[in-house]
């Protein structure tokens, strides 16, 4: 298999020393710590950074604490997929000449609170505010329902098909030695765990808790320099549909899902046989089905059943959140860095549940409630 020239490699990635309850350090703090780890991966010290991207977080904040004065900024923000996005514009950033080694950074303090962002609340005269929030919706559990039952009843499934998700994921993380959740959990368990707003039980929403990630970019050309093995960025892709997700198009489908990946893969040239890993953003359990489904991997209405065959499970074709995923690894807030980092892992050969001759991962994710959606398809083969 072969994939398009690459735009830009992935050379230094890491994650914060210590994930889940980390009640010592501010966010700020695990951006920073992200950043060193990721530059000790690198074998680069912060002097050699002239590129920064973030969210939650400000670039200033993270150029001022490592002392960097860069070239090049992104402080694009539109939810969890703003970092899946942030490999997007540095990678062709790197390849138009503005930046020659770009730092992504990522941190929350999403249990612990410790000088954390907060989740942002529809302003006054927002279009939320006018026309969403009085009638209750407001953050992911009470706007998530209305695309997902009108999904259930289009396609004849029922809630069970959201807790097989997270039973999958679960025995993803149970393959994983730094997830948060590992205990083997069933149907059952999902179904009767405590309900947050229907259909959504406790085990069908992401975990909350504290970390954060970085990663490293440069040119295809410098990558082999690094002491770590390269990973290539070969396609990218992003899209919006709308901030009222009253206001999709169609509910049981994401049109930023769509344009997005279509995107991605005409950029690296690879059709769906050519994909050996699969990081579906699955903050809450019906994502990893809109994106089987949206990327094209299953015809409409197909990937519950698909799921359920175990094609997405630890011995399936289409290995899909080897790391366990928002649901039972790690969700801080934004979760698109988590799934980019166990990409990298996997093209690297390096991960807890490694895929045996991975050599095309792809990444995709979603921000503000199928407001925004961005993907990326690397590989370690040139």
């Amino acid at each position: 298999m072969s994939t398009n020239a690459p735009i830009a490699a992935i050379v230094g990635a890491a994650e914060t020393t210590e994930m889940g309850r980390i009640p010592g350090a501010s966010q700020l703090q695990l951006h920073l710590d992200a950043a060193l780890n990721a530059l000790a991966d690198a074998g680069l010290r912060p002097s050699d950074i002239d590129g920064i991207a973030t969210a939650g977080e400000t670039p200033d904040s993270i150029a001022l604490q490592l002392g960097i004065v860069p070239r090049w900024i992104d402080a694009t923000s539109v939810g969890g997929c703003s970092f899946i996005m942030h490999v997007r514009h540095a990678s062709h950033a790197i390849q138009a000449g503005l930046a020659d080694t770009v730092l992504i950074t990522h941190g929350e303090s999403g249990r612990s609170r410790v000088a954390g962002s907060g989740f942002p609340v529809p302003v006054p005269g927002s279009l939320q505010q006018q026309f969403e929030t009085p009638y209750g919706t407001v953050g992911p559990p009470t706007m998530f329902p209305l695309p997902v039952l009108r999904y259930l009843k289009t396609y004849g499934h029922d809630a069970e098909a959201l807790a097989r998700v997270a039973v999958i994921q679960r025995e993803w993380a149970g393959l994983n030695p730094r997830a948060s959740q590992k205990d083997p959990i069933t149907i059952d368990d999902v179904m009767n765990s405590r309900m947050i707003s229907y259909p959504f039980t406790k085990l069908m929403c992401c975990l909350v808790t504290d970390g954060g990630g970085a990663l490293i970019l440069t040119s295809a050309e410098r990558a082999r320099d690094f002491p770590q093995k390269p990973v290539y960025v070969v396609g990218t892709g992003e899209s919006m549909e709308t901030p009222l997700i009253s206001q999709m198009r169609d509910l049981t489908t994401s049109a930023a899902f769509r344009v997005s990946s279509r995107e991605a893969f005409r950029m690296a040239g690879i059709t769906h046989a050519d994909v050996d890993h699969l990081m579906l953003y699955d903050a809450f359990a019906h994502l990893p089905i809109y994106g089987l489904e949206d990327l094209g991997f299953c015809a409409p209405g197909e990937a519950p059943d698909f799921i359920r065959e175990g094609h997405t499970a630890p011995g399936g074709f289409l290995p899909v959140n080897t790391n366990g995923g928002g649901l039972s690894y790690m969700h801080s807030g934004m979760y698109g860095m988590y799934a980019l980092q166990e990409s990298v892992r996997q093209m690297r050969g390096i991960a807890p549940a490694q895929v045996h001759g991975a050599s095309v991962s792809v990444t995709h994710g979603v921000g503000g409630m199928f407001s925004a959606a961005s993907t990326v398809v690397m590989t370690n083969e040139l």
